[in-house]
């Protein structure tokens, strides 16, 4: 069967099948090409591509990390809320190698052997390194098949990336946390520590206040000493002239006994020594009893100066006691945690300034012209972080050294109150042989006061010698007697009396002895006064320092921030991945493509129409219709196949794609409009250059599909394709689809060359209905 209609280059008709053949050209190409590529990401199972994990674990904490296992994991089994479509392969090296020659494998990513060291490079200690991961793709490999599987590695190892990005960063920001808890217990512990100085500097200055009457008494007890000095140089004196009269008591007996007639003689001798010797036995007697009240005295200061040592004692054993409880006050954990603070200083350092940069290179990073209030807002918080890093780093050094001191401050406080219990002890003993000394001196008054007991009867013997001598005129003969007798009891006495002298100085050797040991622990008391009050000035220096440490570690606290586990989680996700894209569709295979595969279809089914049908009657020249009915003739047949070939290829595509039936009528109509237009063109392009039209218009359909694929195209042939009938019926297709409007103006364009193509394939066959006198003279 055939249809009324010119074949091109035959005098055939054209028959149904050829007619059928043409209408379903378009119809079956672009099913073709849809069917193909239309949401190529439901069937990347048909991609096999190889994993080979070199990877190396790495013991982090007493636990294996496999890195590299883990991402092989989520590549094989995908995420949560997208599992993975390609068939992956866990392989070997040689595998893969082999594999992806003979095109078992699409594609080969490879984990080095480092991939896990380098992820966890940014321990401190080490030289960060970034972790990679090698992509390979088969060289008989599809177009895309080597785009896809890259995309999917590299956004898989991006999301890893962003995890141990969040992990380091939730680390550091915990760090800060666990930083301000410590720096909060050391300022708890400092403040503890200045109140404990605070006190010590008041018992420091009690025991200062405590040497003053300690030395009043030393003083006191070296007076004393000096008066039994002067006391005793009064009793060896008298003691000297008792024993010059007892001598010469024993002199003048000697007379007597070899005569009696010088008994008067020696009587009134006699009673003129008695006369002497009396006020010399009254001014021993009142010297000893001076002597006894200097004793006396002596011992009561040396009683003082014990009383006072005790004291001295117990207050030092206080203040021992009292600091002792400072240095128990400290915290048992305050020295190790001033050393962790001081040797976290610099690692604190460190993570600012790495956070300083991070920030940075996330500013730096950041696309101004996508994001732009994020990227200033980024800007300047890297601005002030940076602005703030040195002194932020200072005050963390500051903070550092203020520790390590603070560290030694623990074993100085026990070493005070170690001196302070020695120096109690020292007072103990000085205080007990203060005693001792005491009891001595009370001794020794008691023995002055015999002494004085003994001058005062030694004054009334000599006042009964004066008056037994007014008795010896008498009688000589009892005299003589009495006389031999006196001269033994005055030799006695001499000898007495001079042992009493020589004592006498010796004790006042012993009394000055005294006065200068007094006075020098009086000078030793003084000197320990003022080491007291420099004592007391070093630990008021001591408090004074640690309420100012535990104020700089007060102040550290407020300046470092602090996180829980959820808001450190939070913020580090954010700062890990801080612009996320919105809107963007994973599909490689996007709106635009099916007008553009549909305007295709079309232009080159117009084509195919004049590759079938004649695009000027050949009966022009003998036919008597008008010349614009002649063009009519030759443009209905392919008009209506290109109508028929729009509503086909809409089909097509609704089948696929499943439009709104609004949208999808709006894009049939389009369709329809571009197969009638398109008829039109290739009508004119056939008319007026013959096969060559054809030539041209592939040369038009390849120019508009290249055109319109990627917009990286070259100007010159984008401005080339804008141009083109292709580009008004892509712009209306585009339109109806996408609602991006252009459906109005696009479908004016078409009817522009359509009327535009009719007028030259008229002015053709106006053209071709005229004859020269030679081609009309010639014979048929």
């Amino acid at each position: 069967m055939t249809v009324p209609v010119e074949r091109s280059r035959s005098r055939r008709p054209v028959t149904w099948l050829t007619l059928i053949g043409v209408l379903l050209l378009p119809a079956v190409i672009g099913g073709i090409l849809v069917g193909a590529l239309y949401n190529p990401t439901d069937r990347l199972d048909n991609i096999t591509a190889a994993i080979v994990n070199d990877d190396q674990a790495v013991e982090l904490d007493g636990q294996l990390v496999p890195l590299g296992r883990q991402l092989t994991g989520g590549l094989v089994q995908g995420a949560d809320d997208q599992p993975s479509n390609i068939d992956w392969v866990i392989s070997n090296d040689d595998d893969a190698a082999s594999g992806l020659a003979d095109g078992t494998y699409t594609a080969v990513v490879t984990i080095p052997e480092n991939f896990t060291a380098a992820a966890l490079s940014t321990r401190p200690g080490e030289t960060p390194e970034q972790a990679t991961i090698g992509v390979q793709t088969a060289p008989d490999a599809r177009v895309v098949d080597g785009a896809i599987t890259a995309q999917l590695a590299s956004t898989a190892s991006s999301v890893f990336g962003s995890a141990l990005s969040s992990q380091y960063l939730t680390n550091v920001f915990l760090g800060f946390t666990t930083l301000g808890e410590q720096l909060g217990d050391a300022a708890s512990g400092a403040q503890q520590l200045a109140d404990g100085a605070g006190q010590a500097a008041d018992g420091a200055f009690a025991l200062r206040d405590g040497f003053g009457p300690l030395s009043s008494g030393a003083l006191q007890l070296s007076s004393g000493a000096g008066a039994l000095a002067t006391g005793t140089d009064q009793l060896a004196d008298g003691a000297g002239q008792a024993a010059t009269g007892a001598e010469q008591l024993a002199a003048g007996t000697v007379p007597l006994a070899a005569g009696a007639a010088q008994v008067a003689d020696g009587a009134g001798q006699l009673s003129s020594g008695a006369a002497l010797l009396a006020p010399g036995a009254t001014q021993l007697a009142d010297g000893a009893t001076q002597l006894g009240v200097g004793t006396r005295d002596a011992a009561a200061g040396v009683g003082r100066l014990g009383t006072g040592m005790d004291a001295v004692a117990d207050g030092n054993r206080q203040l021992a006691t009292e600091v002792g409880a400072i240095a128990d006050a400290i915290p048992p954990g305050f020295e190790q945690a001033a050393k962790d603070v001081a040797a976290a200083a610099p690692r604190v350092n460190t993570a600012l300034a790495t956070a300083a940069a991070d920030l940075q290179r996330l500013a730096d990073s950041c696309d101004s012209t996508a994001t732009p209030e994020l990227c200033a807002q980024l800007r300047a918080a890297s601005d002030r972080a940076n602005a703030a890093l040195p002194e932020a780093q200072q005050t963390v050094t500051d903070i550092g050294d203020i520790a390590g001191q603070a560290a030694e401050l623990p074993a100085g406080v026990r070493a005070i109150a170690a001196a302070n219990t020695q120096l109690a002890d020292a007072s103990t003993e000085l205080a007990s042989g203060a005693r001792d000394a005491e009891s001595g001196l009370n001794d020794i008054a008691t023995g002055v006061d015999g002494l004085a007991a003994g001058a005062t009867g030694l004054a009334d013997g000599a006042r009964q010698v004066q008056s037994g001598a007014a008795a010896l005129d008498t009688g000589a003969q009892g005299v003589a007697g009495g006389l031999a007798q006196t001269r033994d009891g005055a030799a006695l006495v001499a000898g007495g009396v001079r042992g009493l002298s020589d004592g006498a100085a010796q004790l006042a050797t012993g009394a000055q002895d005294a006065a200068s040991g007094a006075s020098q622990f009086a000078a030793g008391v003084d000197s320990a006064g003022d080491g007291a009050s420099q004592l007391a000035d070093g630990v008021e220096q001591v408090a004074s320092g640690t309420s100012s440490l535990a104020d700089g570690l007060d102040t550290a606290v407020e300046q470092i921030p602090t996180y829980t586990d959820d808001q450190a989680t939070s913020l580090a996700k954010v700062v890990a991945d801080p612009v996320s894209t919105t809107g963007v569709s994973d599909s490689l295979f996007g709106v635009s493509a099916v007008p553009l595969l549909a305007m295709a279809v079309l232009w080159f089914g117009a084509l195919a129409s004049f590759v079938v049908f004649q695009a000027v009657s050949a009966r022009a020249l003998t036919s008597r219709r008008a010349s614009g009915l002649v063009a009519l003739r030759g443009f209905a047949p392919a008009a209506i196949v290109g109508a028929v070939q729009g509503l086909l290829v809409a089909g097509v595509v609704q089948v696929a794609s499943d439009y709104d039936w609004s949208d999808w009528a709006l894009f049939a109509l389009v369709c329809i409009a571009a197969g009638v237009a398109f008829a039109a063109v290739n009508q004119a392009l056939v008319a007026v250059f013959g096969g060559a039209g054809r030539w041209i218009a592939a040369i038009v359909g390849s120019l508009a599909l290249a055109a319109n694929i990627v917009s990286t195209v070259p100007p010159v042939l984008a401005g080339l394709a804008s141009l083109l009938p292709t580009s008004p019926a892509y712009s209306s297709m585009l339109g109806a689809l996408a609602a991006s409007g252009g459906v109005g103006a696009g479908i004016v364009g078409l009817a522009v060359w359509a009327v535009l193509a009719l007028i030259v394939t008229t002015l053709v066959v106006i053209r071709r209905r005229t004859a020269s006198l030679r081609a009309a003279s010639q014979p048929a």
